[in-house]
């Protein structure tokens, strides 16, 4: 007698990697179930939320946190182990996390996917550039990614880079006068500017408005010109898939043959479910993904599901210029300048990627003025003096895999549902790959101030991190030392799939979502395939 399953695929997370996955396989006309734990939010809403809260620099504080779904700055969701203060920045809501990300979207080089075998660090990925780059192409368009199809983002100034098959579905828009002018002057120096890819489209694209430049792209954009993972959950549901909020995902059940045969999620009013499908997609972001894994005992039989924690760890600078720049007009970022992206010296230390912000800075302004006891007439005149000339350039360091800093589930916790919460133990101190490259940083932040005849207004930041969260389930070619082949199919469950930035087996400096979600587009083709 044939079983009867609930759905085909059944996916558990509505970000921007799940949603993308289902929205394929619900096209292929498969039956689809998307669970996520928190609730569908209008962007109004939203909005709203940013305009009331007191706390604009906290980017999670419009979005809701329950005792059920916790946003990552809520106390009790996580507890650090490590010398490093992690805070990943995550959102629970349909949706999820990239609707307070700033959109870019850089393909990984060809050479950052063979760190092991060029250079002698980190991993391989399983697979070539060229399997991954028609996926790219799918996961560009569908976010309406606007690039320059001439640069080379090696940083070397040569050829376009990496290859490409088609040209970005949107244009680069035009250059700020802040990007012109720091691009002219820093420039000299021998410093490449890159135009950064972004999912911030500047023309009507696929129900988007073009962005009006409201450079509120963190916490919130107003009009939804910048892509956010709900964009493709309604692109899911218009294609058949069914959305199931207030749906926690807690136990993925065993069956013969170490198949997945069911996945129990509980919500906030007591329901406790049990869902079958043919096959499971696991795309609850790079921490919740493993802490799922871990509490169902799934995956893990080498021990692996959580390690090797990746972030771009990294450390800031902030000083004013010779000249009025006028920053905080338009999108939050534009580009990247690089020196050090790819070479032999990877070797021996990490590569860097300096990003200048362009956020308006009258609020930070106005804060270091007051502490320096500035007030009345003088402290208008200097937010307007200052503010005109501040430079904020943020640096990423590409890390690698190190078995130590992982996620687990806290042994003294639990959420409303009764789920553990999580635990992270993430170290930097001692890291010589990358302490190497932030002694260089501090080399180039010298040549950029004094390009800029600059005043240093901080450049002893500390270690930051990115909210890049890689590496916790890593993908690999050996079931002995990584968590799933290079579909994203778990070694130890072949119906159990993980779509996730948590697979890279590099970081690279590049952010990671459109990789994510390029791999995620490839793992539901090759469901498709079989369900």
């Amino acid at each position: 007698m044939a079983t009867e399953f609930d759905a085909d695929v059944i996916v558990i997370g509505s970000g921007a990697i799940g949603s993308n996955a289902a929205h394929l396989l619900a096209q292929r006309g498969k039956s689809v179930i998307i669970l996520e734990t928190g609730e569908w939010i209008p962007r109004w809403k939203i909005v709203e939320n940013f305009r009331s809260s007191p706390r604009k620099n906290n980017l999670n504080d419009p979005y809701p946190t329950f005792p059920w779904a916790m946003s990552s700055f809520d106390p009790d969701y996580i507890e650090n182990t490590g010398n490093f203060h992690y805070v990943p920045y995550q959102l629970s809501l349909v949706g999820g996390t990239t609707w307070h990300w700033a959109a870019a979207t850089w393909r990984f080089l060809p050479n950052d996917m063979k760190m092991k075998s060029l250079y002698g660090v980190s991993n391989d990925w399983p697979m070539e550039y060229s399997d991954l780059e028609p996926w790219y192409d799918l996961a560009e368009y569908n976010l309406g990614v606007a690039g320059s199809d001439t640069d080379d983002q090696s940083g070397h100034a040569g050829a376009a880079h990496p290859p490409r098959s088609k040209p970005y579905p949107v244009t680069a828009e035009g250059e700020t006068y802040y990007f012109q002018r720091l691009k002219d002057r820093i420039g000299r120096e021998g410093y490449n500017f890159i135009h950064e890819p972004n999912g911030r489209t500047n023309k009507p694209y696929d129900g988007r408005p073009a962005c009006s430049g409201n450079n509120n792209c963190m916490p919130v954009c107003p009009i939804g010109a910048m892509y956010s993972g709900d964009v493709h959950a309604r692109h899911a549901q218009n294609a058949g898939a069914k959305i199931i909020t207030d749906a926690t995902a807690y136990n993925l059940e065993k069956g013969e043959g170490g198949k997945i045969v069911a996945v129990h999620y509980r919500s906030s009013k007591g329901a406790d479910v049990r869902l079958t499908a043919k096959a499971f997609i696991v795309a609850a972001n790079g921490i919740e993904t493993p802490k799922l894994l871990l509490f169902s005992d799934v995956a893990n039989s080498n021990d692996l599901v959580g390690r090797h924690l990746m972030d771009h760890s990294g450390i800031s600078l902030i000083f004013t210029a010779d000249e009025p720049l006028w920053p905080g007009r338009g999108q939050v970022q534009q580009g990247a300048i690089f020196k050090w992206r790819d070479g032999d010296w990877r070797g021996q230390h990490s590569a860097i990627k300096h990003a200048p912000h362009n956020n308006v800075p009258n609020r930070d302004v106005a804060e270091m003025l007051i502490k320096q006891g500035v007030v009345g007439p003088e402290l208008d005149e200097q937010i307007r003096h200052l503010s005109a000339r501040w430079v904020v350039i943020e640096s990423m360091f590409e890390t690698l895999p190190r078995a130590t800093n992982r996620v687990t589930l806290s042994t003294t916790k639990k959420d409303a549902l009764g789920i553990p919460t999580l635990s992270f133990n993430y170290d930097l101190d001692g890291d010589e790959y990358v302490e190497k490259a932030r002694d260089l940083c501090m080399d180039d932040y010298g040549n950029f101030v004094r390009a800029m005849g600059g005043k240093v207004i901080n450049d002893k930041t500390g270690w930051q991190n990115h909210a890049h969260v890689m590496g916790t389930v890593m993908m690999g070619d050996d079931a002995k030392t990584s968590v799933t082949n290079h579909e994203g199919r778990t070694w130890d469950h072949d119906n159990l799939f993980l779509a996730t930035t948590g697979l890279l087996p590099s970081s690279s400096v590049l952010n990671p979502t459109l990789a994510g979600i390029a791999l995620g587009l490839r793992t539901a083709d090759i469901i498709a395939k079989e369900v």
